[in-house]
C-alpha cells in the first residue's frame, strides 16, 4: 500500500466526505444519532442554522480547546473542520426524508457502517486526528485516563444535545455499541503503513 502523501490525502478527503454522508443518512433515518450529532442537531433546531455548518463551527471551537492542552493539529485536523459539515449539508439537500420504517432502519444501518468505514479511512491516512479525538487524547495526555476522558466527553455532549432537542433513540444505542467493532475491523485494512526507517549509515532514496 502506497505511503506517498497524495495517496494519503485521497484517503483522508474520501474518508471525511463519507463521514459527512454517513451522518446525513442517520439524520434522515430519524432513529437517533451519535452523541456529538445529537448536539449538532439540537443546536441546528434552536438556531435555524444548517446542521453541517454547526458541525464545522463546533469542530472549530473544540480545536481552540487544543491550545491549553498543547495539542498540534495536522492536515487531517484542519480538513476535518472544513469538509465534514459541507458533505453533510450537501447530502441532506439531495436526500429527502424517508417515511417507511423499514427504509429508515436501512438508512440507519448503512449510516453506522459507512461511518465506521469513513473513520478508518481518515484515521488510516495518518495526517492528524479530528478535533474531537484530539480533545480526548489531549485530556489523556494531561493525566486524565483515556476511558473516563472519552466517556465524560460523550455523555456531556449527549446530555446537552438532548436538552436542546437533538434526536436520541435506538440509533444512538446502535452507534454506541456498533461503531467500535466496525472501526476496529476496518482500520488495519485501510491504514497506510508508516515508511520503514533507513538502516544506519544508509541514506533513504528520494521519493519519485
Amino acid at each position: 500500500m502506497s505511503t506517498k502523501l497524495p495517496s494519503r490525502l485521497v484517503r483522508l478527503l474520501t474518508g471525511l466526505a463519507l463521514f459527512g454522508v454517513s451522518v446525513a443518512l442517520m439524520v434522515r433515518a430519524d432513529l437517533g444519532l451519535a452523541s456529538w450529532d445529537v448536539l449538532h442537531q439540537g443546536l441546528a433546531d434552536r438556531t435555524g442554522l444548517p446542521m453541517g455548518l454547526l458541525v464545522n463551527g463546533v469542530a472549530l471551537l473544540v480545536l481552540l480547546l487544543w491550545i491549553p492542552l498543547r495539542q498540534r493539529p495536522g492536515i487531517g485536523t484542519v480538513a476535518n473542520v472544513a469538509l465534514v459539515g459541507l458533505a453533510l449539508d450537501a447530502t441532506l439537500a439531495l436526500l429527502p426524508p424517508v417515511d417507511p420504517l423499514a427504509g429508515r432502519i436501512g438508512l440507519l444501518a448503512a449510516g453506522v457502517l459507512l461511518n465506521g468505514l469513513a473513520t478508518a479511512l481518515y484515521l488510516g491516512a495518518r495526517l492528524g486526528p479530528g478535533p474531537r479525538d484530539g480533545l480526548m487524547t489531549g485530556l489523556a495526555a494531561r493525566g486524565l485516563p483515556l476511558g473516563p476522558a472519552r466517556t465524560g466527553i460523550e455523555v456531556t455532549v449527549l446530555a446537552v444535545g438532548w436538552l436542546l432537542g437533538g434526536a436520541v433513540g435506538p440509533g444512538t444505542l446502535l452507534y454506541a455499541i456498533g461503531i467500535g467493532p466496525i472501526v476496529a475491523w476496518f482500520v488495519p485494512r485501510l491504514t497506510t503503513p508508516a515508511p520503514a526507517a533507513a538502516p544506519t549509515g544508509v541514506t533513504s532514496p528520494c521519493p519519485a
